[in-house]
């Protein structure tokens, strides 16, 4: 099993939504993505509640039952789709993938 871990950290303003409106809406997205793509096995998304200087903003926890189901996620057009407004709306991301 491999676990994907994505956290990001959002723009104040970006396509003419703020932060908050940002978030709501790739969370969605993501979501709208289990069942849609049968690779992924579980998913969990969680918004930041201490806002510290050290805090990311959004973070994405996806099981897959392989790193080529992984890599078959992440070429998906869906995934693709939802990854290319996240691009538009995020200042940094870090990944972490590990086998469980």
């Amino acid at each position: 099993m491999i676990k994907h871990i994505v956290m990001w950290k959002f723009k104040e303003l970006a396509e003419g939504r703020t932060k908050e409106e940002n978030i709501a809406i790739v969370r969605e997205g993501l979501h709208a993505l289990v069942g849609e793509i049968d690779e992924i096995k579980k998913m969990e998304t969680g918004v930041d509640i201490t806002h510290s200087d050290a805090s990311m903003d959004l973070v994405l926890v996806t099981e897959f039952e392989s790193a080529e189901t992984l890599r078959a996620y992440a070429l998906h057009p869906k995934h693709l789709k939802v990854a290319e407004y996240v691009k538009k709306v995020v200042e940094s991301r870090v990944v972490l993938d590990y086998d469980m």
